[in-house]
């Protein structure tokens, strides 16, 4: 997921092709994500800050979790890839490893955009009970790990926005530039929808959702009874009602300050 960042010192490493590429790779992460998380109920108790009770800290023990591990991460430098943004960015410690050499393709304003406040809204309060089924099997910690993984994929692909908007500012800054200096969000937010390409990508996340989430056995390898793992009219929901929406919104926020 990080091909476009991955050639340091080339000038021509990030193109629309790489870009469109490392988007449709972290389709397949998040469909899986989300299966993954479907092998468990909704486990309210996760979220539920009464429940965890921790010494220290006031949450539930997603929170706590999420927390801790970014803290972890952060030590490790998965931070200073700018493809990867913290949820609890006012508790991430400095990287202890030594710095790896990513290439400057984006504005230096690119870092303090951060909407990972909006996707966990997102995530806890509308996507998740669309595919994991009522009920508690008492598998707290092993949710909560689910959900950090989902979480981290879809604020990555998200994010990812920065990337996209700068290669479509390089490829046509003419047509953005008026735009941008007029700060008019509404002029950028239509030039950056296609709407045949976002229905392609409703379609393709769906489809990945069929094939990765069926039943595979050794007599029979498709799962005609239509059950899967994840309904697929929910990936095509996430992504049409809210991967695309903020991934538009983050190009956006870039944008307005490409030429500062």
């Amino acid at each position: 997921m990080a091909e476009a960042l991955s050639n340091a010192g080339s000038a021509n490493s990030l193109t629309l092709e790489s870009v469109r590429q490392s988007l449709i790779r972290q389709e397949d992460t998040i469909v899986f994500g989300l299966i993954e998380r479907a092998r468990f109920p909704i486990n309210s108790p996760t979220y539920n800050g009464s429940y965890a009770n921790i010494p220290g800290f006031s949450g539930s023990l997603a929170q706590f979790l999420v927390r801790e591990t970014e803290a972890l991460q952060a030590k490790a430098g998965r931070f200073t890839n700018p493809e990867e943004h913290p949820f609890f960015p006012k508790d991430v410690p400095p990287s202890l490893v030594p710095s790896q050499n990513h290439t400057e393709d984006l504005h230096p304003s690119a870092a303090s955009i951060n909407i990972n406040k909006s996707i966990w809204d997102v995530y806890f309060d509308k996507l998740l009970a669309l595919f994991a089924a009522p009920g508690d099997d008492g598998n707290y910690e092993a949710t909560a790990a689910s959900d950090l993984v989902c979480l981290q994929a879809l604020s990555r692909r998200i994010h990812y926005g920065k990337l996209v908007a700068e290669v479509k500012f390089k490829t046509s800054p003419t047509e953005y530039e008026p735009a941008i200096r007029a700060k008019d969000r509404d002029a950028l937010m239509k030039l950056l929808t296609v709407e045949s390409v976002e229905e392609e990508v409703k379609k393709r996340v769906a489809k990945k959702a069929m094939v990765f989430g069926q039943e595979v056995t050794l007599n029979k390898t498709v799962d005609d009874t239509g059950k899967y793992k994840v309904d697929p009219s929910v990936l095509s929901r996430l992504y049409g009602e809210w991967v695309m929406p903020l991934t538009k919104l983050v190009e956006v926020e870039y944008l307005l300050r490409r030429l500062d």
